[in-house]
Order: C-alpha cells, then sequence, then structure tokens
C-alpha cells in the first residue's frame, strides 16, 4: 500500500479548546452557580483556567491515566475539568449524583478514583461516603474561598484556591512553569480521555471508557449538518447534564464549532429553564423528555406564550422515546422543530439524528411529525443492522422489526474492567438491547428494549409506541406499558398512568381514545393509575421495578 503525504497529528481534546480559544475566543459560556448568580465567561477563560487545573492536578503528583472524579452539575468549572483533566493525559469520571449512594462508591471505588471535585450541593452525600472511597486522596469543592462550607471531608480543598496558585498571579507552583503557559502533553490519540458509568438498572454500573480520538470524531457527528448542526451562530442549553455521556459531546463539540453554550447548574424545574431560555435567547435545546415535560407543565400553568417570547428554533430529544404529542406541541406552541436523537452511554452517546429529507419539506405537520417519531438515520461513522434471533440480518423495509446492532469508532469494544466476556460479535457489532426497525431510506424506530417487548400470541407488541400514543390525552401526564401474563397469549399490555394534576381520566375513556391510534391487538387489556412511575438516575422508566410491582396483577381479560 502507497502511504499518503499527509501530516499525522494525535485528535486530542486539548486540541478543541485550543481551537475554540484561538478562533471563537470570545464566545461565552453562560453558567447558573451553585453559589446562585449567573456566570459569564469566554472559551479563552475556559482555555486558561482549564491550564491552570492541568497544572494543579500535575503539582498534586496525578499521573497520565489516573482517575478524576467529577460530582457536578452544568457549569463552567465542570467544563475547565472537562479539558484540564483529559488534556494533561488523566481520564475525567463524571459521577451521576442521581444515582443510589451504594451505586456512587461502587463505581468511585471500581474507577479508583484519585480525586474527586464536586459541587456545594453534594457536601450532605460526600460526608457519608467518603470514608468508603479508599482510593480518593482528596476532595476538592468547587467553589471560592467566600463560599468555603464547613465539614468533615479529609483532605479538603478549594477549587479557586487549587487553580489560582497556578495562575501568573499566583506563583509557578514550584519548578519555573505557571499554569497558563502550561504546553499541552503530546501523546496517542487512543489513550482514554472519560470514564462514565451506565445507570445499572440490571446489575451494577458498567464503565464506558472514552479515548481523545473518539470524543473528536464524535465531536464532528455532532458539529455536522445532519447530525445536530451545532454551529458558532447557536446559543446551545445544555439541559442534558455533563454527567450523563458527558452532555451527549456538547462541550467538545461547542468547542469545535464556537457554539455559544448556557448550563443551567442544579437548577432544572420548568420556571428555571424557562427563564433562561428567554433571557439568553436560547436558539437550541438539548435534554430528556421529563425536563421538556416540566417546561410544558409550567408554560401551560402560568400560560406563557413561548412563541412569542423565546428564540427556540431547535430542540434535540434522547434519552428516552420522544412521544408525538411533544414534537407537535414544541412546533404549535414555541415554534421549535424537535430533533428526535438516540444513542447510548456505550455509543458516547450519538447513533442516529432524526432530520427530514428534501422530500419532506413540503408535507403536513401530520406527516412530519410520523417522520418525527423515529429516531432517525445513522450519523457518519455509525454502522447499524437488525438481525433476528438467530442473527440474520433483516430487512429495511420499516416493518421487520429485530434486534439492533450497532459498530463504529466511538462505540465500546468492551466494558472498562469487566471480565464478563466479549461485547461485541465476530463482525464487530455491539448488541444494544433495542428492537427496532430501519425503513428504506434509513430511518430507524425503536418499538422496545429485548426485555420489554410484549409477546402476544407469538407477535409483537411495541410498549413504546403504547406509550407515545397514551401521552397524547391532555389528561395524562405520564405512561407506561408492561407485559402481564395471559393464560391464552402469554402476554397482553397494561398500561400504568399518571395523570395530570387536577384531570379526571377513567380507564374507559382512556381505552377509548387509544381506539384508531394503534392497532386493535395492540389495545391494552386494562388501565392502572399511579401517582408516580419510577425512573432511573438517567430519566429512564424502570420497567423492572413496574414488573415488580404488577407482578401479581390479574388482568380482567384473563
Amino acid at each position: 500500500m502507497l502511504t499518503g503525504l499527509m501530516q499525522d497529528r494525535p485528535l486530542l481534546i486539548s486540541s478543541l479548546i485550543e481551537h475554540a480559544a484561538n478562533c471563537h475566543p470570545h464566545a461565552e459560556i453562560v453558567s447558573r452557580t451553585s453559589e446562585g448568580p449567573i456566570h459569564r465567561c469566554t472559551y479563552a477563560d475556559i482555555q486558561r483556567r482549564a491550564k491552570q487545573v492541568a497544572r494543579a492536578l500535575t503539582v498534586l503528583g496525578v499521573q497520565p491515566g489516573d482517575r478524576i472524579a467529577t460530582l457536578a452539575w452544568n457549569g463552567y468549572r465542570h467544563m475547565e475539568l472537562y479539558y484540564g483533566v483529559s488534556g494533561m493525559g488523566a481520564v475525567l469520571h463524571t459521577i451521576n449524583p442521581r444515582l443510589f449512594p451504594e451505586q456512587i462508591e461502587y463505581i468511585a471505588n471500581h474507577a479508583e478514583d484519585q480525586y474527586l471535585f464536586f459541587d456545594l450541593g453534594f457536601v450532605p452525600l460526600l460526608e457519608k461516603l467518603a470514608g468508603s472511597m479508599p482510593t480518593v486522596r482528596g476532595f476538592v469543592v468547587m467553589t471560592d474561598r467566600e463560599h468555603l462550607p464547613e465539614c468533615s471531608l479529609p483532605g479538603l480543598l478549594c477549587y479557586e484556591d487549587l487553580i489560582g496558585a497556578q495562575g501568573s498571579e499566583g506563583g509557578d507552583g514550584g519548578d519555573g512553569e505557571d499554569g497558563e503557559h502550561y504546553e499541552w502533553p503530546q501523546f496517542a490519540e487512543t489513550t482514554a480521555s472519560s470514564l462514565c458509568y451506565t445507570s445499572g438498572t440490571t446489575g451494577n454500573p458498567k464503565g464506558v471508557l472514552y479515548s481523545h480520538r473518539s470524543s473528536v470524531l464524535h465531536s464532528w457527528a455532532a458539529c455536522s449538518v445532519d447530525g445536530l448542526a451545532l454551529g458558532s451562530s447557536e446559543t446551545a442549553l445544555l439541559v442534558v447534564p455533563m454527567f450523563h455521556v458527558n452532555a451527549w459531546g456538547m462541550p467538545y463539540a461547542g468547542a469545535m464549532s464556537g457554539a455559544r453554550l448556557v448550563m443551567p447548574g442544579p437548577a432544572l424545574d420548568g420556571k428555571s429553564v424557562y427563564e433562561l431560555m428567554r433571557d439568553e435567547k436560547v436558539t437550541l435545546a438539548l435534554g430528556v423528555p421529563t425536563v421538556w415535560l416540566m417546561l410544558l407543565q409550567y408554560v401551560d400553568t402560568v400560560g406563557l406564550t413561548p412563541r412569542d417570547e423565546l428564540c427556540l428554533r431547535r430542540v434535540v430529544i434522547g434519552g428516552a422515546s420522544a412521544p408525538r404529542a411533544m414534537s407537535e406541541r414544541f412546533a404549535t406552541s414555541f415554534g421549535a422543530f424537535v430533533v428526535h436523537a438516540w444513542g447510548m452511554t456505550e455509543m458516547s452517546p450519538l447513533g442516529t439524528v432524526c432530520n427530514l429529507l428534501p422530500k419532506h419539506q413540503g408535507d403536513t405537520l401530520e406527516k412530519r411529525l410520523a417522520v418525527q417519531e423515529k429516531q432517525g438515520r445513522a450519523v457518519y461513522g455509525v454502522d447499524m443492522k437488525i438481525v433476528d434471533d438467530d442473527g440474520a440480518r433483516l430487512a429495511q423495509d420499516g416493518r421487520s422489526a429485530g434486534h439492533l446492532l450497532v459498530r463504529g469508532p466511538w462505540i465500546t469494544s468492551g466494558y472498562y474492567r469487566d471480565e464478563s466476556g466479549g461485547t461485541i460479535d465476530g463482525d464487530g457489532f455491539f448488541d444494544t438491547g433495542d428492537v427496532a426497525t430501519i425503513d428504506a431510506d434509513g430511518y430507524m424506530q425503536i418499538t422496545d428494549r429485548s426485555k420489554d417487548v410484549i409477546k402476544s400470541g407469538g407477535e409483537w407488541i411495541s410498549s413504546i409506541a403504547l406509550e407515545n400514543a397514551a401521552i397524547g390525552h391532555p389528561a395524562v401526564a405520564e405512561a407506561a406499558v408492561i407485559g402481564v401474563a395471559h393464560a391464552k397469549w402469554q402476554e397482553r399490555p397494561l398500561l400504568i398512568v399518571v395523570r395530570k394534576r387536577g384531570q379526571e381520566l377513567t380507564r374507559e375513556s382512556m381505552l377509548q381514545f387509544l381506539q384508531g391510534r394503534v392497532a386493535n391487538w395492540w389495545l391494552p387489556d386494562d388501565v392502572a393509575f399511579v401517582d408516580q412511575l419510577p425512573h432511573t438516575a438517567t430519566g429512564k422508566l424502570q420497567k423492572m421495578k413496574l414488573r415488580e410491582m404488577f407482578e401479581d396483577y390479574r388482568l380482567p381479560t384473563a
């Protein structure tokens, strides 16, 4: 083979923030802080302070490959750690604070974290857990001296003091090189950069170890027009947490594109999110459906007119299926297009994005919404196929449902420190655990998780399709569907509904609403009403818990 005469430069995360500081130095990062006030800085500020972080970690004795944990909301200090930790060759380990304390303890010990950086609100949690984290050498509270809390954490350090000591005014740390003039080290692009753990719905959480190369390539996909189309003209609100799959890679893609980023901090209620959208003139917002449900409920309660008050153009919904009713509501009340996206922690996470094709541009809203219900088309870099139980590839006809398998340069090849065996097949494909169809245009649609699909009389019923149809009822706040044992049909669907506050809804009116919206034989055999549904730490429905709750439920048709 003839080798091309091109320069060979490693794809490193540090190159992203260097690009942003050089080409988009004045683009803003707006953060609602744990201390309260709104903070504003620029990519040039993030670059300078990220170098101070890297230098401070070096002074603390952190070595390349060491895991540095964060327990923090979305904010500028967290973003500095994204670049400072990975840029110096260590591994950024973002911990989800919504996990059970036992899970947080498990993953910190499994990762063997060396230092843990945390926001003010997590002091009580860490005071309880610190004694169970033997590898953690020190805890760094992400605040300044004025807000430093009194607590019992061993080896407590103040973030602003720590990095301030590495600036030109604070000295050079003892060996002649200050943090602001720190030179990013160069190393192989396959070096580990960050570590995220799955939410652990079955068994212990599993670690997914990303590389610099995978993160940079993923950023390119996010910035592409048929990806998330992130660019310097956007003001993007990152409602998706920075502890959830690296905020879908947006802190990296933002630096690559120069997009203005808005970070909501710990305030994710409908009122706070709406006001941030309005005040910062947000054009693009990214988050999971549960957050948007809170936003829509706030808009309804107060009687707002978002189309007149906001600059919102697009809403990216991932993490769970985007209900048709939600896409319609954003279109009609906000004048915003819902970009349905799909992926997994194991995929960095971007796999598919549901953008419209030219042939859809003249369609009615109803026809466009039918397309938007699908999870979308694979972005370049992701190979995708559906197979039957025997592994045979199925047709892309939009009807044949099978197990969804993926492969690509930002998709995991195995879990961190996992000895259970292979996670990919002989062709390099990873089994997502989803059941899906793919149509002739390449649009993929998740019909269920493999473990959640309802098998009735030898046929499959999609719980997701039923849930999305039920959420379209104006009195339904949230809905879930599980399979319940049936003597004749093996399983039949049970619809579990949370009513909106102050709304009346009966079993009969709910079933009547679904008639004509789903196939007749898909209609649930019963409807149960509950005050709330169980969710994982990332906002996904916990079907396993629902199955436990309704284990002895007897259907009226049984």
